[in-house]
C-alpha cells in the first residue's frame, strides 16, 4: 500500500480460510472492518494517521480480496464473518479486549461481534450502520437488480448502481480510480451478500453492552444511516456520537482528517476505562 508503506501484509491461517490482513503501528490494537465491496484497502488513509499511538490491524474478510469469491457462496454471512474475527482477535490480540471499528456492513460485523463475545470488545465504533433494525417492515431492496446485472455480466452498471445506492447518486462517477479497482475486485460477493439483505439487529441485546462505543455519521450521509445512528443511541445510553463534516456514507475517505481525529479523541478517552 502505496500510502502507508510500513504496514505489513499478513495471513492468518484459520482453520478452514487464510484470512489476510494488514497491520501497523503499535501499543493497543484497533481491529478495522470494512463493508461491502471493500477489503483492508479501504483503510488507506487511517493506517498511517491513526498507528502513530495505537496497533491497526485491517483484515479482509472470508471471500473479499485477494481471495475473492466470484460465485455465491454459503460461506459468505454476517455470523461466519462474526465467528471468522473471534477466532483471528484471539490468535492475534494474544488473549487482550481489542478496540473495533467498522463501517457499514462492517458496522453490523463490530455490533455483532461486541454482543457475542463481550469479552473482546475494548470498545467499538460504527460507522454508518446500514442494518435492519428488529421489528422493522423489510424497505425495498435494489439488491435484486444489482445482482441481475451482475448475472448478466454488467459489471459497471452493477456496481454503480449499488455504490449510488448507499452513497447518493454520483458517487460512482465522481470515485477515484483506485477505489473502482477494489471494489470491482470484490463485485461478486453481492452475490452471496444478497441473501441477508433483510437480517435485522436485536436493540434489546445491544443495549446489554456496557463498553465505551463512539458512533459516527456522514453529514451528507443518506437519512437511512442517520436513523440506525439514532436507534443506538438510544438504546446504548454510554454513547458518544460525532459528525463528519463534508463528507458521506465514505466519511474516512472522503475527510479522513476529520474522521481520524474523532476516532483518536475517542480512543483516548477510554484509556483507564
Amino acid at each position: 500500500m502505496q500510502s502507508n508503506p510500513e504496514a505489513l501484509q499478513r495471513s492468518f491461517a484459520h482453520p478452514d480460510h487464510p484470512l489476510h490482513y494488514i497491520e501497523a503501528g503499535s501499543g493497543e490494537m484497533l481491529l478495522l472492518i470494512h463493508g461491502s465491496l471493500c477489503d483492508y484497502r479501504y483503510w488507506r488513509w487511517q493506517l498511517p494517521a491513526l498507528s502513530e499511538e495505537h496497533r491497526l490491524v485491517a483484515p479482509s474478510l472470508r471471500g473479499y480480496w485477494p481471495a475473492a469469491f466470484t460465485v455465491e457462496d454459503a460461506s459468505f454471512s454476517i455470523a461466519r464473518h462474526t465467528r471468522d474475527l473471534a477466532v483471528f482477535i484471539e490468535h492475534i490480540g494474544n488473549g487482550r479486549p481489542v478496540h473495533i471499528l467498522g463501517h457499514s456492513r462492517g458496522a453490523q460485523i463490530a455490533l455483532e461481534l461486541a454482543c457475542a463475545a463481550p469479552e473482546l470488545a475494548r470498545s467499538l465504533i460504527l460507522a454508518d450502520p446500514g442494518f435492519q433494525l428488529g421489528g422493522e417492515l423489510p424497505a425495498p431492496s435494489f439488491h435484486s437488480e444489482v445482482v441481475r446485472l451482475l448475472q448478466d455480466g454488467e459489471i459497471e452498471l452493477a456496481l454503480s448502481s449499488f455504490v449510488d445506492a448507499v452513497n447518493g447518486a454520483g458517487t460512482w462517477r465522481q470515485m477515484v480510480g483506485w477505489f473502482k479497482t477494489m471494489v470491482k475486485d470484490n463485485a461478486y460477493t453481492l452475490l452471496s451478500q444478497f441473501r441477508e439483505v433483510n437480517l435485522s439487529v436485536d436493540m434489546d441485546r445491544v443495549s446489554r453492552l456496557q463498553c465505551p462505543v463512539l458512533l459516527i455519521g456522514g453529514a451528507n450521509s443518506p437519512p437511512r444511516y442517520g436513523s440506525r445512528l439514532d436507534a443506538l443511541e438510544q438504546a446504548l445510553v454510554q454513547a458518544s456520537r460525532v459528525t463528519i463534516p463534508l463528507a458521506s456514507h465514505g466519511m474516512n475517505l472522503a475527510n479522513p482528517k476529520a474522521f481520524n481525529q474523532a476516532v483518536a479523541r475517542f480512543l483516548e478517552s477510554t484509556q483507564g476505562s
